[in-house]
C-alpha cells in the first residue's frame, strides 16, 4: 500500500516519470527473476550442506527423553 501512495506522489509531481517507472517496473522484475531463483537455490544448497555436516553429531546425540 505504501508502494503504491508513493507512485501517487510521484504522479502528482512528475507525472512523466510516473509512467516511466510504471511500465519499466514489469520488465526490471522479469530482468531480476533470475538472480532471485539464483538466490534461493544457493540458499538451499547451504541449508542442505549443514544439515549434511551437523547429521553425525545429531545421530549421536541420540533422542530426546
Amino acid at each position: 500500500m505504501a508502494g503504491f501512495l508513493l507512485w501517487l506522489l510521484l504522479l502528482v509531481f512528475c507525472w512523466p516519470l510516473a509512467l516511466l517507472a510504471l511500465v519499466l517496473y514489469p520488465i526490471v522484475w522479469l530482468l531480476l527473476l533470475p538472480l532471485r531463483l539464483v538466490g534461493i537455490t544457493v540458499t538451499a544448497v547451504f541449508s542442505f550442506l549443514g544439515a549434511l555436516l551437523m547429521l553425525p553429531a545429531r545421530v549421536l546425540r541420540g533422542r530426546p527423553v
